[in-house]
């Protein structure tokens, strides 16, 4: 039995409660799945298990038709209609004693929720609509206003303070990912309503845009006003460890924030060529993408703690303010992500600068251990922190690089000229035309030379896929390297390369 199965039994045996509900959905959804999400949502978050009774009785959904069921759930999770504001959540099959069961986390929301126009509150073990009790949706709304510090309303900032160019930007990002994104049909003002950044304060009454639309679409000025203690520090420290090498000083809204994280990284990490299936991916990036969006999204900003991003050799460190869940090392086979600031999480994704919660998490996990060979990890408290390993090509950690290179290409058997594609399955090394590159490059070659001898055609994907990766592995190097783009140009194998190559003994 594994893990999974185990903890869902746990979750069965405990029965239901305020956090936990169980549906039979044999062949099709409840209607009042929804309203049991909602319910969860406003409340404190909680699990839903589709294909158990009220009794506890694993009936399992029908093999058939569970993929369709997880497909419906997820359509009207995200139609505003349904559920306004709409919800981002992902649903597991887990096989529990031979039967297929639905497993779904809600996690607590920063915003009141509705489903088919009604507001639904968690109690015990049953959803109350409480839309008509005005006490109780007050005492909700102004809950939720202080658990999440991204709802403060400020009633002196409004449209006009924001950075039109950044929400039209923005715009542009979710039709460019989704297309026919409602926001493309939005002005500034509805846009900004419908992601949450502009609100009612319950208690004064008053409205104005919300500190995560501030962080979020602000100017610097207006932000280090409403959070002067907002930064984001970015460091490289390999060679001068009392200071650093190089350093970049964020302190502007979250969107750039985003784009100089990722520049940074990309700028101070070499990037090796990695295949899943026959598709080359980029693990750094898949890596740093997650770091980065967990850096912005689920930072405390009330608290003065600056986040640090730290790239040492062998390793990076990130360090961000945090409201705990928890305490210690976190186990991912365990862990239940908790959404730190939803509303500027669900913004995050809409730009596609983020996942849904918890699948990014998985991904860097994943990724983690082939980029450096060991897992990450995550330690929750008042302070987050994040270390990964990462390669360092030069020295013995680039000769253990290039002999793990070639043990995945295939130690001693390197790939010919005309072997076919790559089959299926996930690969670290160099291709079929990056060896034949490194082959040719024992004296110097321009690029039309390599190009010609790989086959290609395409001069901008040429560098991109084969020469790029040589450079950043550092098995091939430029003769003029101060002048990348100069038409003089040559390119030659290095001692790292030619290592590789003795590897496969050609």
């Amino acid at each position: 039995m594994d893990t999974t199965e185990h903890q869902i039994l746990q979750l069965i045996r405990a029965g239901e409660g305020v956090a936990t509900e169980f549906k039979t959905c044999r062949n099709q959804l409840n209607r009042d799945v929804y309203e049991t999400v909602c319910a969860f949502l406003n409340r404190h978050g909680g699990t839903l298990l589709l294909g158990v009774n009220d009794s506890g009785e694993v009936v399992g959904v029908a093999p058939d038709v569970a993929a369709q069921l997880k497909k419906d759930f997820v359509t009207a999770i995200n139609n505003p209609q349904k559920i306004h504001p709409p919800a981002y959540l992902s649903v597991n099959d887990v096989t529990v004693l031979g039967k297929t069961i639905l497993h779904i986390y809600v996690p607590e929301s920063s915003q009141v929720h509705r489903c088919n126009g009604r507001i639904y509150d968690r109690n015990e073990d049953g959803d109350l609509d409480i839309t008509d009790h005005t006490q109780q949706v007050a005492r909700l709304y102004l809950r939720k206003q202080a658990t999440y510090s991204e709802n403060k309303v400020f009633p002196y900032v409004g449209l006009e303070d924001l950075r039109t160019d950044l929400i039209d930007r923005c715009r542009k990002l979710a039709g460019v990912w989704t297309e026919g994104h409602p926001w493309l049909q939005m002005d500034d003002m509805e846009l900004i309503q419908s992601a949450q950044l502009y609100q009612t304060d319950p208690e004064t009454r008053k409205s104005g845009v919300t500190l995560a639309g501030i962080l979020l679409l602000g100017p610097d000025q207006l932000i280090l006003t409403t959070v002067p203690h907002h930064r984001t520090d970015l460091i490289l420290r390999k060679v001068n460890l009392d200071r650093y090498d190089d350093r970049d000083l964020i302190r502007t809204n979250l969107i750039e924030s985003y784009d100089r994280i990722i520049a940074f990284v990309q700028k101070h990490l070499p990037d090796p060529f990695y295949l899943e299936g026959i598709e080359r991916i980029s693990i750094r990036d898949a890596i740093f993408r997650e770091v980065a969006s967990n850096i912005l999204i689920h930072r405390e900003y009330t608290n003065a703690f600056p986040a640090k991003l730290i790239i040492e050799y062998g390793q990076v460190r990130t360090e961000n303010a945090n409201k705990a869940h928890g305490f210690g090392v976190l186990n991912p086979t365990t862990f239940t992500p908790f959404p730190k600031n939803p509303v500027i999480g669900a913004f995050f994704r809409e730009i596609h600068r983020a996942d849904e919660l918890g699948s990014g998490m998985r991904k860097m996990m994943k990724f983690g251990n082939i980029y450096g060979g060991a897992d990450p990890e995550m330690a929750e408290g008042d302070v987050f922190r994040i270390m990964i390993k990462v390669p360092e090509f030069g020295g013995k950690a680039g000769s253990d690089a290039a002999a793990h290179a070639a043990e995945q290409v295939g130690t001693k058997s390197a790939p010919s000229r005309h072997q076919e594609t790559p089959e299926p399955g996930t690969k670290l090394g160099p291709s079929r035309d990056q060896v034949e590159i490194l082959r040719n490059c024992t004296s110097e070659k321009a690029i039309g030379e390599l190009m010609a001898i790989a086959g290609r055609t395409n001069r901008t994907k040429f560098r991109d896929q084969v020469l790029n990766p040589l450079l950043t592995a550092g098995w091939l190097e430029m003769t003029i390297p101060e002048k990348p783009t100069s038409s003089k140009q040559k390119y030659r194998l290095t001692a790292l390369g030619e290592q590789l190559l003795n590897s496969f003994d050609l």
